[in-house]
């Protein structure tokens, strides 16, 4: 069953805003978050594609926001790896990305991540090993308890 966290009603990142995100769902059954970007013109490559890295920033914040609707807004991934393979070029469109959490333990996650066009075609793919870290400025865990 998919929901939409109250996290992501309330506060986005500057960078998800910059990315032109928009969080669409996430599935508590899967722990897969669904997030919409329109890349502006800004991030063309000489190609008239997404530059390579923008591809990452893109694939990374659907992780993390997996990980952050995971975990009730509590944590976000600290990479400790990021690795990508590009199966085809990013238009310059709305395309859609898929984050998941494979595993959550009390040290290390692994992520997963993949970037479809509008027709559902694999454009790139993401996985990533990271330490889960509270959420800065949030109040910490077990305050008051």
């Amino acid at each position: 069953m998919s929901s939409n966290p109250p996290i992501f009603t309330k506060r986005r990142s500057p960078s998800a805003e910059l990315m032109g995100s928009e969080f669409v769902s996430f599935d508590e059954e899967t722990a897969t978050a669904t997030v919409r970007y329109t890349p502006p013109p800004s991030f063309a490559s000489p190609r008239g594609a997404v530059q390579g890295g923008l591809i990452g920033g893109f694939l990374d914040e659907v992780m993390g926001t997996a990980l952050l609707a995971a975990t009730d807004g509590k944590l976000l991934p600290l990479n400790l790896d990021l690795n990508m393979s590009f199966v085809g070029m990013v238009p310059l469109e709305t395309i859609t990305a898929t984050g998941r959490v494979v595993r959550l333990g009390r040290r290390i996650a692994f992520l997963e991540g993949e970037l479809r066009d509008k027709d559902g075609k694999l454009l790139a793919r993401a996985t990533s090993t990271a330490m889960p870290t509270e959420v800065p400025g949030a109040p910490e865990s077990g305050e008051g308890s």
